[in-house]
């Protein structure tokens, strides 16, 4: 499962999009951070490694609905839109 997993201070939500078992718990220990999200900044921070989250899907991986609106939403790098 790709999803989010909160960190940062009470009140100041920071997120880590994190690859892990989706029986674990939101904070548990992930197979690997694939970008960073920040709601705080304005616009809202995103930062994603598009490559391994889509690698990730290819071996089976679900991402969450926010996780979806988050790709959807964040510009593709300039590299990946000339190629």
């Amino acid at each position: 499962m790709i999803r989010l997993a909160r960190v940062g201070a009470r009140k100041q939500p920071y997120y880590r999009v994190v690859v892990i078992d989706k029986e674990r718990a939101r904070n548990g220990r992930a197979l690997e951070v694939v970008g960073l999200y920040n709601p705080r900044t304005s616009p809202a921070t995103v930062d994603l490694k598009r490559e391994r989250i889509e690698h990730w899907v290819s071996k089976g991986a679900q991402m969450s609905d926010t996780v979806g609106k988050l790709m959807s939403k964040a510009p593709a790098p300039a590299a990946e839109t000339a190629a």
